[in-house]
């Protein structure tokens, strides 16, 4: 049995739009009473359905693939379109401890122990975020739309700017208002058709991340905050306090790059999509100009052009090309998915310099890092599965091959990336709750490549409660644990012992979306 444009139901079980087919209030006024909606629609692709339901659709999948009453999101009329303009808030409060809390460096005569500065485990966080956005339908059928979503950058809260600079003297409080600004995380326009497909192009996710709206790797169970994927320990805490979320699903390393991704409708449960993306970022790049945020301008292919091929950088990949396929489907009481994904990526090739080795890197040789280094093309896989009965959903998810820490080159003699991520989450009325844990093998630190491998894991548990229409309290528990011999994980380097990284937090959370 074949559903139309089934592809990207599932993303909007994460995702859904918030839009009103009714009288609006004065525009004069820039206001609009209505019933609350779905929520924030960053990756709305103008489901045909006009509903936030996966493909399976029925009881048995459980509150985490129906979380939203049919046609909650509003879906054009022929001829028509529907305008978006969803956001988001949250405001957290958390107790981070770590090894990182307290600074060491190297030992001096003058400060033995190397023990310098201290951080406060106590820390206030907040955020917004805004997802403005269009979907049409034009007479003949054809669906149409765009998409943006727009995040906030933070002052780097001593005395500084944005882009990096950065001096340690504390800055006046009200500084973090004005240096504040605005970026753009994804923006893409589609075009699509009930019996064809979903073609998407621009900067927005990869089809790994259309594959998986948070099922497959566990992500649904805390209103959004981010648990292992750059939330919590990583969002509040010291940056090298929580290892890289490297299985990539709803990461920026998925979407921030533009790209071309077609979806297939489904058929018999199963849809599939493919990408392609020519460079690591936007072709605009190549040509921008010299400012305070940007690197000189790319007057000829050099070391600051996104797409160049070859040059001085051997970390870079080019020609990424990723193709995924999913299954979901009821077997009476259970709700059973799956999917498979592949991806690959060519290097770029060292041209302006020599090759060093990593025993060169170790040893201090003049000229070597770990851009010029030897580095195999990307290449990797992943599968996962989600079985839910009785409102509880266990997923497993796994990814490995030729790729280091998140989405990066991995050096060549390297040991392939092997990592898990199983986890339990329950969904009943207000309440959602999860666990899950994640254990990665990686090289890690690319100069210790023949010499160590990097060992790390982490585990997550909490949930959500939704107080009202929009409003969502959370409670989570984090622990991170980062090992691997030779490095120091309190200075990011080699060559002055093996210094661990553990953390743990506690954080709650209020999170408001519309």
């Amino acid at each position: 049995m074949r559903n139309i444009l089934m592809a990207t139901a599932a993303i909007m079980v994460a995702t859904g739009g918030l839009a009103y087919a009714q009288t609006p209030a004065a525009p004069s006024q820039g206001q609009l009473a209505a019933p609350y909606g779905a929520g924030p629609a960053n990756f709305n692709n103008n489901n045909a359905w006009g509903i936030a339901n996966t493909p399976s659709g029925g009881a048995a999948a459980g509150p985490l693939s129906t979380i939203y009453a049919p046609n909650v999101d509003a879906v054009p009329a022929p001829g028509t379109i529907v305008i978006r303009l969803n956001g988001r808030v949250e405001a957290d409060v958390a107790g981070t401890f770590s090894t990182l809390n307290t600074g060491k460096g190297t030992p001096t005569t003058a400060n033995p122990s190397g023990t310098g500065y201290k951080l406060n485990p106590v820390g206030v966080g907040s955020y917004a975020r805004l997802y403005p956005g269009f979907d049409g339908l034009a007479a003949n059928g054809l669906r149409y739309g765009a998409v943006a979503e727009i995040r906030e950058n933070f002052y780097a809260g001593t005395t500084g700017t944005t882009n990096g600079g950065s001096f340690g003297a504390v800055a006046s409080p009200s500084g973090n208002i004005s240096a504040q600004t605005l970026w753009v995380r994804a923006a893409f326009t589609y075009l699509a058709s009930d019996q064809v497909g979903i073609v998407r192009l621009g900067q927005g996710a990869g089809v790994l991340s259309l594959l998986d709206n948070g099922i497959f790797t566990s992500q649904l169970w805390d209103a959004g905050v981010g648990n292992l994927n750059g939330g919590g320990i990583g969002a509040l805490g010291p940056s090298g306090a929580q290892p890289p979320f490297v299985w990539i699903d709803q990461a920026a390393a998925d979407v921030a790059n533009n790209k071309i991704v077609y979806l297939s409708p489904q058929y018999y449960g199963f849809d599939a999509g493919v990408q392609y993306a020519p460079s690591e970022g936007n072709a605009l790049q190549n040509s921008a100009g010299a400012s305070p945020l940007q690197s000189a301008t790319c007057n000829q292919a050099g070391a600051n052009c996104i797409s160049v091929t070859s040059g001085n950088d051997a970390t870079r990949f080019y020609n990424q090309v990723g193709a995924g396929v999913r299954y979901q489907q009821l077997f009476g009481a259970v709700d059973f998915k799956a999917y498979g994904f592949a991806e690959t990526a060519q290097k770029e090739n060292l041209t302006t310099g020599q090759y060093f080795t990593p025993a060169q890197l170790r040893a201090g040789v003049a000229g070597a890092s770990t851009t010029n280094i030897r580095y195999d093309n990307l290449a990797f896989y992943k599968a996962g599965t989600a079985i839910t009965f009785a409102n509880f959903t266990f997923a497993f998810d796994y990814i490995g091959g030729a790729v280091n820490a998140q989405s990066t080159l991995k050096p060549t003699g390297a040991p392939n990336l092997n990592a898990i991520l199983p986890g339990l989450t329950y969904a009943n009325g207000p309440i959602t709750a999860g666990i899950e844990f994640g254990d990665i093998w990686s090289q890690g630190a690319a100069q210790l490549t023949g010499a160590t491998q990097r060992h790390e894991y982490e585990f997550a548990f909490g949930g959500a409660y939704k107080l009202a229409p929009g409003v969502q309290l959370v409670a989570e528990y984090q622990y991170a644990y980062r090992h691997q011999n030779g490095y120091n994980f309190n200075t990011a380097a080699i060559n002055q012992g093996t210094v661990d990284a553990q953390s743990q937090q506690l954080l709650f959370a209020t999170v408001l979306t519309w």
